[in-house]
């Protein structure tokens, strides 16, 4: 498999917002945030974020702007190429992904079909 540790890119605002995620998590130097693709949405995938204490054994582990994040193997294939956001608007606030692999999406934004 590719390592995708150049291609997975973090915003300075979504740097931010895991970073004070991670120090409220308790901020341990095992921590990181766990991108994954799982299976379901409306279009058949969804983006999933969780802080986690450790990797798991077959994680990939990428270091982007000095935040530790955790890649199962089945996600890193969907996730060449994509750039998580965070935004603030009057009507909410939230990461938003722009992925280049999705060959489709629906209108709530946080599903896509590949």
């Amino acid at each position: 498999m590719e390592s995708i540790g150049t291609l997975l890119v973090l915003t300075t605002g979504a740097v931010e917002k895991v970073d004070e995620f991670i120090k409220d998590h308790g901020g341990a130097d095992t921590t990181g945030l766990r991108v994954a693709v799982l299976p379901g949405g409306c279009s058949g995938f969804q983006y999933g974020l969780n802080v986690e204490d450790a990797p798991e054994s077959d994680d990939e582990i990428l270091d982007i702007s000095g935040v530790r994040i955790f890649v199962d193997p089945f996600s890193a294939q969907y996730l060449d190429g994509i750039e998580i956001d965070y935004v603030s608007s009057m009507m909410g606030s939230g990461f938003t992904f722009s992925n280049p692999n999705a060959t489709g999406g629906c209108g709530c934004g946080s599903s896509f079909t590949a």
